[in-house]
């Protein structure tokens, strides 16, 4: 049960929410500026509650490989440690035969999904289109694996195909679709406010691109997931703010009976360590603040849990025993394998570019939860039966 509180106010929030009702934007500010340990404990066992009735015990997870297939990029994101220029040193560019090889190795450990997105280079085209260059990459590993599901490409980068090509959001995504590709990532979301997005990523697409891209997707029967980059200069507000962004769209989807919607929220809290200068200064901290997170997942729970479901943390940012946490306040999926990941790690995060599905049963183990296998869209994979912790 929800320990009692004092403070009123708090105590309907939560009340309210346990009762299955939606809280506010208001709401959330309420309980995101909470730092009595007390009020804090409230918040996470409530957000564990509506864990637990909205997505049950068993904690999930997908056996997947991260490829990014280049890192020359025409934008330059503040807190971006991976893009480069195409002299640069370390700039890379990987050609057909690379990325099948990594998906073969992918296939070989047992994956179900290959995720991919990479920087934005002018130069990517055949016979001078850009989306000709994405569909030569899925029609590849399509031909090549046809057991894979890919999770590839944000809405950035379909907006970058769109500019290049003279080509309208729903042309690119029906041409990915028919391709192969079977959902979005919906990361590029940053914060959807825009004022933020002037400061970190002035040269990415605004928030309403964003949502009309991911809306469109979602009419089109293509599902995506939901992010939301944490922990720099935004505010409680602007946090909250974009929550409510993302459940306006989730209710825009089901009430208007679209044959997609998001399948996960992923709180993705921001690492300084080797981020541009400006903005690490400006934040004055490398690593994330795992109490802020934590506190950020649980609200996030308790305002989005009624229309998403899933919510996963990031072990990339957090650390495997970050992210184990958690899984105690709100969070029912820990992720993926992922085999390799640079765009985090080269920015100075410490929790590892790949985890075994090893290690990440063990983990959910710890906190004796059942540990599950499922696909991109949350279906449990047949292979794989629950187990539980001896």
């Amino acid at each position: 049960m929800v320990a009692p509180i004092t403070t009123s106010s708090i105590r309907q929030i939560l009340d309210r929410a346990l009762n299955g009702q939606d809280i506010s934007e208001a709401d959330g500010i309420l309980l995101l500026q909470q730092s009595d340990p007390m009020y804090r404990a409230a918040i996470q066992a409530t957000a564990d509650q509506l864990r637990q009735q909205q997505s049950g015990e068993t904690v999930t997870y997908v056996i997947n490989r991260n490829i990014n297939f280049t890192n020359i990029c025409e934008q330059h994101c503040s807190f971006c440690a991976f893009r480069r220029d195409p002299d640069q040193e370390g700039a890379y560019w990987l050609d057909t035969e690379v990325i099948l090889t990594k998906a073969a190795a992918a296939v070989a450990q047992g994956a179900s999904e290959i995720c991919m997105q990479g920087g934005l280079n002018p130069a990517a085209q055949i016979h001078g289109r850009a989306l000709d260059y994405y569909l030569n990459i899925v029609t590849h590993l399509r031909s090549a694996f046809p057991q894979l599901h890919l999770h590839a490409f944000s809405p950035q980068e379909v907006q970058f195909i769109a500019r290049q090509d003279g080509l309208s959001y729903a042309q690119v995504i029906a041409a990915l679709q028919e391709a192969g590709v079977g959902s979005m990532p919906g990361t590029a979301a940053e914060v959807l406010d825009d004022e933020v997005r002037k400061v970190i990523c002035p040269e990415k697409i605004d928030s309403a691109t964003w949502l009309e891209i991911v809306s469109t997707a979602h009419q089109m029967g293509m599902p995506t997931t939901s992010t939301l980059l944490s922990g720099h200069i935004e505010t409680p507000a602007q946090q909250m703010h974009h929550l409510q962004q993302l459940r306006r769209l989730q209710q825009q989807a089901i009430d208007q009976d679209a044959a997609a919607r998001f399948t996960e929220f992923i709180l993705l809290p921001f690492v300084g360590q080797d981020a541009p200068k400006p903005l690490r200064r400006r934040v004055g901290r490398d690593q994330p603040n795992l109490d802020d997170a934590l506190l950020l997942m649980a609200v996030a729970r308790i305002y989005l849990g009624n229309w998403i479901v899933n919510h996963q943390p990031s072990w990339v940012k957090l650390g495997l025993a970050g992210a184990t946490i958690a899984l105690e306040w709100g969070c029912n999926d820990i992720g993926g394998t992922l085999m390799e990941e640079h765009i985090t790690t080269m920015a100075g995060a410490q929790g590892g570019t790949c985890q075994t599905e090893a290690d990440l049963r063990a983990a959910i183990h710890r906190i004796e939860r059942p540990a599950q296998q499922r696909d991109t869209l949350y279906r449990y994979l047949p292979s794989t039966q629950i187990t539980y912790p001896a």
